[in-house]
């Protein structure tokens, strides 16, 4: 069989072939590349392998605009270290992955798994698409700002930055990781579609963000108390309501 590494990290890409060639000494590692750029010119130019072991953000760019532009049906296997919202996409895809840090054990099951299902993987370069923009989206929800004025400027606000928006007083306000309090001139509807999945409704006033949940403890009724590791205070505590709780610990372990 013959294997293509791309991984942007040397010392990661030497750990890798060296970790597949002690699962199965007969492989031949044809090619370890580093980066969008060079794998695209490589296989361009060179007969494409049997299997791509492939890390999915390297320096210059995502791994999906690899396929899109040498349109391989080699099958790819990832390896990866985004969560598990992120890996159950692949499983619909039927894309297989190794989550970071690797192992004997999770190469060997990739490598079995690639054996038993190689002509599923084959066909599975369609749905690059689909997981592409899923983790442009991801990007993007990161990166994005809300606007904020602060006497005569108008100032962005990082998402990532924003440990949740709650309502006061009929208001839409926000609290930092770094404990500073704006309004802003958005519903907490509208904010929970541009805030994605790290942003969880609590309840009719509470939109919070995952990073910024320390626990959740029992409360009255089957409600949830959720705590938080930022000193943020308010007139009522943030509750999960028995009929969310499932839902909410769901999103909190990241499924």
């Amino acid at each position: 069989m013959r294997i293509a590494i791309i991984e942007d990290e040397k010392l990661t890409a030497e750990d890798l072939a060296e970790t597949i060639l002690k699962v199965e000494p007969n492989i031949k590692i044809v090619t370890t590349l580093y980066s969008v750029k060079e794998a695209v010119s490589y296989f361009q130019k060179n007969e494409k392998p049997d299997l791509i072991f492939c890390d999915i953000q390297l320096g210059d760019g995502l791994s999906f605009e690899i396929f899109k532009a040498i349109h391989t049906s080699t099958p790819v296997i990832f390896c990866t270290a985004y969560d598990e919202y992120a890996l159950n996409a692949f499983k619909a895809n039927g894309i297989d992955y190794i989550l970071k840090p690797f192992t004997k054990k999770t190469i060997a099951t990739a490598l079995d798994r690639y054996k038993e299902l190689k002509n599923n993987l084959s066909q599975s370069i369609s749905g690059y698409e689909k997981i592409s923009e899923l983790f442009e989206n991801r990007k993007n929800q990161q990166d994005a700002s809300v606007l904020v004025y602060i006497k005569d400027k108008i100032v962005p606000v990082k998402i990532n930055d924003i440990a949740l928006f709650y309502i006061e007083n009929e208001i839409t306000h926000f609290f930092t990781f770094k404990q500073n309090t704006h309004t802003i001139n958005k519903t907490l509807d509208e904010l929970e579609k541009l805030t994605g999945n790290s942003f969880y409704r609590a309840n009719r006033k509470f939109l919070i963000s995952r990073k910024a949940i320390k626990d959740a403890s029992q409360y009255f009724h089957r409600k949830l108390l959720v705590n938080l590791s930022i000193p943020f205070t308010t007139n009522e505590p943030i509750t999960i309501s028995k009929v969310k709780v499932t839902d909410f610990l769901n999103w909190l372990s990241g499924n």
